[in-house]
């Protein structure tokens, strides 16, 4: 980073710098195990050692960052029990949030909704992966914010974040986001206000998801933690 610009930009917050690692994991930018070095993220972001370690702790409340004495924070590495446990949550949950949303649900919804899956697509076909995970994890918290609850948004917020972790770990090389024509066939469940359908294409989607995982023995390549998440 430029020192000029260095110098200019104003310290994050500890919202900002929440925010910007829970995205750098939802969108698979930042993988299991990655060491979050405190000098680094303090450069990065213009900020304290102490305001870092606020966010840490707020990160491992969520999830997101394991905390480790004497060696300090890093990515969470979900174990094989933590996935089955966090697409639980999931299903119990976002069968809840699409119910709402089938009965909420406005045409200019629909057609945010519908450009997602569009977007998704176009960056899965150029093997934009990046951009087809972040669009597909939208997907999902657009349809929590949809269902009006604020608290259930949030919670879906977490688990698809924590869904990036699991699926980096023990998904295949192909499956980096959702189907869309899973996520087309729900949107038409919701365009019918069809809330029996929609709930039931939510469960298969989320349980398609989870079968496709499977246990790898894959090895953590160094971050570059500036790079990920410079401003």
């Amino acid at each position: 980073m430029d020192a000029r610009n260095q110098e200019s930009r104003s310290p994050a917050s500890d919202g900002q710098i929440v925010d910007r690692i829970f995205a750098a994991v939802m969108e698979r930018r930042l993988q299991p195990g990655a060491k979050l070095p405190e000098n680094v993220l303090c450069d990065t972001f213009g900020v304290s050692r102490s305001q870092i370690r606020r966010v840490f702790v707020v990160l491992a409340e969520r999830g997101i960052v394991a905390l480790h004495p004497n060696r300090g924070a890093f990515i969470a590495s979900p174990t094989p029990d933590e996935a089955r446990d966090v697409f639980e949550a999931r299903r119990k949950i976002e069968r809840s949030v699409v119910a709402e949303a089938a009965r909420r649900i406005t045409a200019k919804q629909i057609e945010e909704l519908r450009n997602y899956i569009a977007g998704g697509a176009a960056a899965a076909a150029v093997e934009n992966r990046q951009e087809a995970v972040r669009l597909s994890g939208e997907f999902h918290v657009k349809l929590a914010k949809i269902a009006g609850n604020p608290v259930l948004a949030r919670f879906v917020e977490e688990l698809v974040a924590r869904t990036s972790l699991i699926i980096a770990m023990f998904g295949s090389r192909q499956s980096f986001s959702c189907s869309e024509q899973e996520h087309n066939a729900l949107l038409k469940a919701l365009e019918d206000h069809d809330e029996a359908r929609a709930t039931a294409l939510m469960d298969h989607h989320l349980e398609h998801i989870e079968r496709e995982l499977v246990v790898l023995d894959a090895e953590t390549e160094p971050a570059d933690i500036r790079k990920i998440l410079a401003l």
